[in-house]
């Protein structure tokens, strides 16, 4: 008698999840291109509160790390944010990851350990987070902020030593065609609530009509609601095409020994941008551009301003912003979090219900006025011809 063959179990009666899986060692890059229901495989030390958000946005059915997404560096925000969402977060599972799995394979995910679905073989393991697992690790990396700050002093101390002449006398903005002189200035950056701050500021930018620069991605943010920048600012690596041929006017942020990566990419796309060597951020070069040309008010969405923001940022200190503000002084108004310094407590339910008492109070005022009266019968009479004719259209 023959032995029947044994059946392999199909995945959806395996525990876990599945799901296709797709793998970057930038996570910005992979949000772009990941699918709802699928496996993100990211190379991220200290996992950010802004691209936790973008794969939680994405609706990703896991996040694999290959790295501490908590190095207890500082209390970064962002895996906090992938399990209250309740995506499943497998941590530190080492970097041979990458080169064990391939994009667009089937991978399975049974509490801390991944799996090929094809063969049913573990891939790697690592450690599956949970609430309470990442309050302790909060706890802990709080203890490392003073460390940082004394790294931010020496830091502080250094960028003003090679940038004292930017900072002070301008010296090194390069020459621009687009004319800041009395101009209120929007710079946008994708950072903390950017998308929310934005909207709250429309009656604003509607007013004042500022100039618009995008921060790199903030370029595309503005054209998500609507705006077409005027300017873009920044090393040009996570903005898109369609961004870059907008027309705006483009800045590229180079090395201060005048290498600057970002040319070659408008090179290949026919455009040409004006370099700015400086050793700061992309946000600070963009706020010293606007005040050494004139900008009358600099308002700011989405920037970075407090130490956790720029470590979550993947920056060992944020002297050069600290420094830039200092410069910019009274011109700077941050807007980030205006979204909800005023929130209208008054709901749409009640809105309809004040419509409809306006309406109601039309129709009394019509009924009980000599005036009213009058307009009622005009109508009533041309209804009622309306009507006949309908009726002798049809019969």
């Amino acid at each position: 008698m023959k032995m029947p063959m044994l059946r392999r179990r199909r995945s959806e009666d395996l525990p876990g999840l599945s799901g296709v899986a797709r793998l970057d060692h930038r996570t910005k890059n992979l949000t772009k291109r990941i699918k709802p229901g699928e496996i993100a495989i990211i190379d991220h030390l200290d996992l950010d509160r802004v691209s936790a958000e973008a794969l939680v946005a994405c609706e990703v059915a896991a996040v694999v790390n290959v790295r501490p997404s908590v190095s207890g560096r500082y209390p970064n925000l962002g895996p906090d944010i992938i399990v209250a969402a309740g995506i499943p977060l497998v941590d530190d599972i080492g970097p041979d990851l990458f080169s064990s799995v391939r994009e667009g394979e089937m991978l399975r995910i049974d509490g801390n350990t991944v799996f090929r679905e094809s063969t049913g073989k573990p891939v790697g393991h690592g450690v599956r987070h949970t609430s309470d697992s990442l309050s302790k690790l909060m706890d802990s990396a709080r203890e490392g902020l003073s460390t940082q700050l004394e790294a931010f002093a020496a830091n502080t101390m250094e960028y003003l030593k090679r940038e004292r002449e930017l900072l002070l006398d301008g010296v090194g903005v390069p020459e621009v065609r687009t004319n800041f002189e009395g101009r209120h200035v929007l710079i946008v950056v994708r950072g903390y609530d950017y998308k929310e701050d934005l909207v709250a500021l429309n009656p604003y930018i509607r007013e004042y009509r500022p100039l618009l620069i995008g921060v790199d991605g903030g370029a595309d943010a503005l054209l998500e609601v609507g705006l077409t920048p005027d300017m873009i600012v920044g090393d040009m690596d996570s903005v898109s095409d369609d961004a870059l041929k907008s027309g705006a006017e483009l800045v590229v942020h180079a090395y201060r020994d005048g290498r600057a990566p970002g040319s070659g990419r408008l090179d290949r796309m026919g455009l040409s941008g004006v370099p700015f060597p400086a050793a700061g951020t992309s946000e600070d070069i963009a706020m010293l551009l606007a005040d050494d040309k004139g900008a009358q008010l600099i308002v700011a969405v989405g920037t970075h301003a407090t130490l956790v923001e720029f470590l979550d940022k993947g920056r060992a200190g944020m002297a050069s912003t600290f420094l830039t503000r200092l410069r910019v002084g009274s011109k700077l108004v941050d807007a980030k979090g205006v979204s909800r310094l005023y929130r209208s407590r008054v709901s749409n339910w009640l809105l309809w219900l004040l419509v409809l008492a306006g309406v109601a109070a039309v129709v009394s005022a019509m009924f009980a006025t000599p005036t009213g009266r009058a307009y009622l019968d005009i109508f009533g009479t041309w209804w009622d011809r309306f009507y006949f004719w309908l009726q002798g259209l049809f019969s």
